[in-house]
């Protein structure tokens, strides 16, 4: 029988302070029927949700770019009407998640230390 200690697990978060938490809150909500959405989860698309997108416009943080590409990739998904309705401050909020997206890791890591 093996009388080793068992190790401790840890379940505090040990994620590193320079990942880019995904989560928007909005400012201001988005009202669908008598659901009020607070938040969205934005998720990195993977190459074919970027199908007929122009990544070029992405990067440059175009809105109509951005609002094309939402319904993709949101949680809870948003229609393109919902996008549409994105106060500017909550749909630059998710073009700057968006652009980190379509970073190398290396680089985005760069970025966010220099920050």
């Amino acid at each position: 029988m093996n009388n080793a200690p068992t190790p401790e697990i840890n379940t505090e978060d040990t994620a590193p302070s320079a990942i880019v938490p995904n989560t928007i809150v909005l400012d201001t909500p988005i009202q669908r029927g008598s659901t009020s959405i607070t938040e969205i989860t934005l998720r990195k698309p993977n190459s074919g949700e970027l199908r007929g997108l122009s990544l070029q416009r992405l990067h440059q943080a175009d809105a109509e770019e951005i609002m094309k590409l939402l319904p993709r990739i949101t949680l809870p998904s948003l229609t393109p009407p919902e996008c549409a309705q994105l106060d500017p401050a909550d749909l630059s909020e998710a073009g700057g998640h968006i652009i980190s997206f379509l970073l190398k890791k290396s680089v985005r890591d760069a970025v966010l230390q220099n920050a």
